[in-house]
């Protein structure tokens, strides 16, 4: 990990020094990236070639063999979570390094459509795949071992996404994070902030959403012990990673009928739903995966973020581009890491975290309480539990959890 923070460190300094610290190379080779490829069924694929060398040989890349293209999962680049931001973090990093880059969006939501965007990447001459989702485990057992030669990165693919006894190639780098701590601290940040009466709105029960859910809870729990506080948490999932008429209605009841303050919105443009029925009442969300105070206080009302449980994806993008680039995936190729806590002090370092800037601090909780929080989570003084299959209650200690479960089941 100490090795993955030193990579990261030296990206930001490339990606500021080349792009002016976020503003767009003026020499750039990277193609139209506001055109998707809409042409799915394509059944060219490149030529397998040699094997990438062994990591004794590796040499840094030339940067002009190197072109990286991106398949969006369940949603797309305009989603205001997960694909966008590693859709922004791609195009960043390969418009301050001169490498092309492309995005595609397969037809449908099935590994077929996945895997049939895939091949046509590689068969347009891109070495590395980028994939953002749990959906693209099927797709790298499909194709990852038919072309040893193309470079894959997935995030929040976890070894539980695989079918069972799955050995993951060489040349695939999975990274997940632990979306338990990240939801821990919005927990505790929401109850620490006076808030009572909680919900959290869950896309779909896959790991990494529960992981999100079971730390918010766990968050709320202990932050109502320090305050002798009543907390009461509604839970459930939307079946969906996008608003959602039935969501909404159910969002509707939670926020006018059962009085709740503030929703936690878990899994891409579901927040859609929950801030949609926040704006009629003047109520809260708390935004996932990204800062999405900006986005979500621009089109649904000023100040009605709370906070952001985030995960370093972008972060984790630009490090591995960079891996490739320096000729060193070899070190990684063939592994999942799991990724946290890097730093107790520098706050922005972590690969989960909430945001220090939009977060609604105030002399309940303020900046210097999360960091203490954060040292202690550090250190291993504060644990928080990551087995998804107990259920939403057994995560409380004192709080309240009505667990609804599905709502289209």
């Amino acid at each position: 990990m100490k090795k993955f923070l030193a990579i990261l460190l030296c990206v930001a300094m490339i990606v500021c020094m080349a792009a002016g610290c976020g503003s767009s190379s003026s020499s750039t080779t990277t193609t139209d990236t506001s055109s998707t490829t809409t042409d799915t069924t394509a059944d060219d694929t490149a030529d397998t070639g040699d094997a990438a060398a062994d990591d004794t040989d590796a040499e840094p890349a030339a940067e002009a063999d190197i072109s990286v293209a991106m398949i969006t999962d369940y949603g797309d680049i305009t989603d205001q979570s997960f694909n966008q931001t590693t859709y922004e973090a791609c195009v960043e990093y390969c418009n301050a390094n001169g490498i092309d880059f492309q995005y595609y969006k397969p037809t449908g939501d099935s590994t077929a459509e996945r895997v049939s965007s895939t091949e046509q990447a590689i068969g347009a001459g891109y070495t590395v795949i980028v994939m953002p989702g749990y959906a693209f485990a099927g797709t790298i057992e499909e194709l990852a071992g038919d072309y040893p030669e193309i470079t894959f990165i997935a995030l929040d693919v976890s070894s539980s996404d695989f079918s069972e006894g799955y050995t993951l190639p060489e040349n695939v780098y999975c990274a997940v994070y632990q979306e338990e701590l990240a939801g821990y601290m919005a927990g505790y940040a929401a109850v620490k902030l006076g808030y009572t009466h909680l919900g959290f709105l869950g896309g779909m029960a896959v790991p990494a959403v529960v992981r999100y859910g079971y730390g918010y809870i766990q968050g709320a729990d202990a932050a109502a012990v320090e305050l002798g506080a009543d907390v009461t948490i509604e839970y459930c999932y939307g079946d969906t990673f996008q608003a959602d008429a039935d969501v909404t209605a159910v969002m509707d009841t939670w926020y006018q009928t059962l009085g709740v303050e503030v929703v936690f919105a878990c899994g891409g443009g579901i927040y859609g739903s929950a801030a949609e029925a926040a704006a009629k009442v003047d109520a809260k969300v708390i935004g996932v995966d990204v800062d999405q105070a900006a986005s979500i206080d621009g089109t649904y009302g000023e100040g009605m973020t709370v906070t952001s449980a985030m995960k370093g994806l972008a972060a984790t993008v630009k490090t591995m581009l960079q891996v490739v680039v320096d000729g060193d995936f070899a070190s990684y190729g063939g592994q999942i890491d799991t990724l946290g806590l890097v730093s107790d002090s520098d706050m922005e370092a972590n690969y989960v975290q909430i945001p220090m800037e939009s977060t609604q601090w105030d002399d309940n909780f303020t900046q210097d309480d999360y960091t203490a929080l954060v040292a202690d989570m550090y250190s291993g003084a504060l644990t928080v539990n990551n087995d998804t299959s107990i259920s939403a209650a057994d995560c409380a200690t004192v709080v309240t959890v009505n667990d609804y479960g599905s709502i289209k089941n």
